[in-house]
C-alpha cells in the first residue's frame, strides 16, 4: 500500500482559516440559551408545603420540611383563631440533583424555578447542600 502525505494538505489548509469551534471559557462568559436548566432555585414565600416536588423528584434531590418558627394563630374580630398559612424550607442536594426540571415544572405555586447558575462544582460534599430558609 501506497501512502500519499500530501493528501492531506488542502484539507489543513482549510482548517487552518476557520473559526474555532471551542469557546474561550472560562476566560469570556458561556453564553446560555433560554431554557437552559441549571441549580433550581426555592422560594420560601410561595411554597405550600404540597411536597410534589419530593414525589417527582427521580434522585430524591429535595426535601421539604416544615420550618421552626412557624408564625403564631391570630385572634379574629370574632374570638375566633385565624387561618395560618404554615411556612416550609427546602433542602436541596446539588450533588444529587441531574437538572431535570420536573419539579419545576410540576410546582403549582412556581416556588421552584431553574436559574442560570451552573457554576457548581465544589471540593467539600456540604457545599452542595443548600438549605433555602425563611
Amino acid at each position: 500500500m501506497k501512502r500519499k502525505p500530501m493528501r492531506i494538505l488542502p484539507e489543513a489548509l482549510k482548517q487552518l482559516f476557520k473559526k474555532p469551534a471551542t469557546s474561550k471559557y472560562p476566560f469570556e462568559k458561556a453564553k446560555l440559551y433560554a431554557g437552559y436548566r441549571a441549580r433550581i432555585n426555592f422560594e420560601v414565600e410561595k411554597c405550600i408545603g404540597c411536597k410534589m416536588c419530593m414525589r417527582v423528584c427521580p434522585s430524591k434531590a429535595i426535601e421539604i420540611i416544615p420550618a421552626e418558627n412557624q408564625p403564631q394563630p391570630q385572634i379574629g374580630p370574632d374570638g375566633k383563631p385565624m387561618p395560618v398559612k404554615k411556612i416550609f424550607n427546602c433542602i436541596m442536594n446539588l450533588d444529587r440533583c441531574i437538572y431535570c426540571a420536573q419539579c419545576v415544572e410540576i410546582c403549582p405555586k412556581k416556588a421552584l424555578a431553574y436559574t442560570q447558575d451552573f457554576e457548581l462544582a465544589q471540593i467539600e460534599k456540604k457545599k452542595l447542600r443548600l438549605h433555602y430558609k425563611n
